[in-house]
């Protein structure tokens, strides 16, 4: 028998979340959905719900997280059912956003259930008071690779390179704060180099960690792209051929040597600590047109450097504060609806 903890993939975006996604999802005990945004603007906003002890606040939110302004559209769930069934489960914010990944993975008639999203990875302090059992899976990329294919997304346009080198440095920083202060039961890190090299012993080693025994359909994720991929979302469209190494290292056909000198000056120290190769031997970057981007960084980067203390702040205000009783609780057999 396995674990029912709940399992979160995340990542800096373009390491592989998607990927490692379908991965887990074709596991034959656990459901990983498609992205479904409402978790952190929930927490965010849960003040606005009111006490969640009153059905009718409940009623509110689960109207708010089956609304067309969350993803929920994307998990092919009857909306009314899952309404009711957060009504009538345990009074909490957790729990309320737990029914949801519990109802998908009712779907596919599995037991165990989690969620993807890069972003939690710099948010893992709220997921963690909404979901203290949860088992995260980490996956790193090489952060000049990552940079190149943010540059090609729709989200990216419009943005310079300083961007994408920014959400690397900030993921690698809390992936570093992850690996100091979680436990080996609740944190597991992969390298998407070695998960796309030779994908057996990378997911037998994230099974051992969740508790579960390895089943070959987890190395063909190709297989349920139809299924738990959104089409619309066409810059997941390698996640419907099989694993390949093809893109490790792209980096060097798809940036311009400038932009590799940028990527090197700024994360270059995080890319070694990581065990990527950094050139040694590259023009400075106040010798060529990445100038103006290098001081642009700091425009960028700067507020971002704050992060840290934000968090540290929060961490101080939750202990002051009086609890809040957010933690998700499994529903007693009489509060489950049918599917």
């Amino acid at each position: 028998m396995g674990s029912d903890r709940p399992v979160f993939v995340v990542g800096c975006p373009r390491s592989g979340t998607t990927m490692l996604q379908l991965m887990l999802h074709a596991h034959p005990r656990i459901a990983i959905p498609p992205e479904t945004r409402f978790l952190l603007g929930a927490y965010l906003d849960r003040a606005s719900f009111g006490d969640l002890r009153e059905p009718a606040n409940r009623r509110g939110l689960a109207e708010w997280i089956t609304g067309g302004k969350t993803a929920f559209g994307d998990l092919g769930l009857n909306s009314d059912a899952v309404i009711e069934e957060i009504v009538t489960g345990p009074p909490t914010l957790g729990s309320a956003l737990g029914i949801v990944f519990r109802a998908y993975a009712r779907r596919f008639d599995k037991p165990r259930w989690g969620d993807k999203r890069p972003a939690y990875l710099n948010n893992l302090g709220p997921l963690l008071r909404l979901f203290p059992d949860a088992q995260i899976v980490n996956i790193v990329r090489d952060g000049r690779d990552c940079v190149a294919s943010l540059g090609e997304t729709p989200w990216q346009q419009g943005k310079d390179v300083c961007h994408a080198i920014s959400d690397w440095a900030r993921a690698m920083d809390s992936s570093a704060w992850a690996r100091r202060v979680l436990g080996e039961h609740s944190y597991h890190e992969v390298r998407y180099e070695r998960l796309v090299a030779d994908p057996e012993p990378e997911l037998r080693a994230i099974c051992a960690f969740l508790g579960e025994e390895y089943d070959p359909a987890m190395a063909e994720p190709a297989r349920l792209a139809e299924v738990a991929v959104p089409s619309r979302k066409s810059w997941h469209r390698l996640t419907h051929e099989p694993v390949t190494t093809e893109r490790v290292g792209s980096w060097r056909d798809r940036l311009e040597p400038w932009q590799v000198t940028l990527c090197e000056a700024k994360l270059g120290g995080r890319l070694r600590e990581l065990g990527y190769p950094v050139s040694e031997d590259r023009s400075p970057w106040w010798g060529g047109p990445g100038r103006v981007h290098h001081l642009h960084y700091a425009h960028i980067d700067g507020p971002r450097r704050t992060v840290a203390a934000r968090r540290a702040l929060t961490r101080l205000r939750d202990r002051l504060r009086p609890a809040e009783a957010l933690a998700y609780r499994p529903a007693e057999p009489r509060e489950l609806l049918p599917r």
